[in-house]
């Protein structure tokens, strides 16, 4: 079987909560009240117990930890998939990327306004009928930043429709129909799993637990009074031993020594 699993982190208050479930139970209430024991002495004990307690639902333990990392390890590929940078056609990764998308987008309309304002003035030129050599090289530098503007603009169409269909299809590579169906059906799995670990600690680890602390309870303490939950409890002051004083009659007096000149 191996050594058993340590208790994570993150499951301890489903510990904390499963002892409180088993305190309350009326069985361990009716035993608290009759050996004295103080409930929250006994929830201290408990909580440090866990790896006694816990060792007695391992394989539900191991089997809800290793769906639970499953179904966290598919969310986190589907999340990390969906986050490709979007910087431009093709040039996700270059430094430049950037920039070529700004002047995308911002060339088609310089050009546009730049093929307006000299078209306007060229053509008004000519109809006043003034500075024709300047209204001639107005108008042919509108019409072709009208060009320009044309151009830029169907290339930079063309490559946003390449660049949303190379991430459609990443997408769809990344994140494939079977896997998605799968990691659906883990989810109530998981809940389930989980279930059963508490189940298991409550029934086989905890309360077997505690009822063994409270019969050791009642063994220790057979008398009423301070002495009841001394396990639980600080220990009572105990005196100095003590002992009543003997009663073996008066000591004999010593015998007199003869003195000179007496029998």
């Amino acid at each position: 079987m191996g050594r058993p699993s340590r208790l994570g982190d993150e499951d301890r208050s489903d510990y904390a909560s499963a002892l409180d479930e088993v305190i309350a139970s009326p069985e361990i209430r009716c035993l608290l009240e009759r050996s004295g024991a103080p409930a929250d002495r006994l929830r201290v004990r408990g909580l440090a117990a866990v790896a006694r307690t816990t060792a007695a639902a391992d394989a539900e333990y191991r089997r809800y930890t290793a769906l639970r990392l499953r179904v966290l390890g598919a969310q986190g590929g589907r999340r990390s998939a969906g986050t490709t940078p979007l910087s431009g056609p093709g040039d996700q990764e270059r430094p430049g990327a950037g920039v070529l998308a700004v002047l995308g987008v911002l060339t088609p309309v310089l050009a546009a306004v730049a093929a307006a304002t000299f078209l306007v003035l060229g053509y008004g030129l000519r109809l006043a009928g003034a500075l024709s050599a300047l209204a001639d090289t107005l108008v042919g530098a509108g019409w072709f930043s009208l060009v320009v503007a044309a151009v830029t603009a169907l290339v930079s169409v063309v490559a946003l429709y390449r660049t949303a269909a190379r991430q459609s299809a990443a997408d769809a590579v990344a994140v494939p129909g079977p896997s998605a169906a799968v990691d659906a059906g883990d989810v109530p799995a998981l809940a389930q799993a989980r279930q059963a670990w508490l189940v298991a600690l409550r029934d086989r680890g905890i309360r077997p637990f505690l009822l063994q602390e409270l019969a050791e309870a009642a063994v220790a303490a057979p008398g009423a009074g301070e002495s009841r939950g001394s396990r639980f409890s600080s220990p009572a002051f105990a005196g100095p031993d003590y002992s009543g004083p003997g009663f073996e009659g008066p000591t004999p007096p010593a015998p007199r020594q003869p003195g000179p000149g007496r029998p």
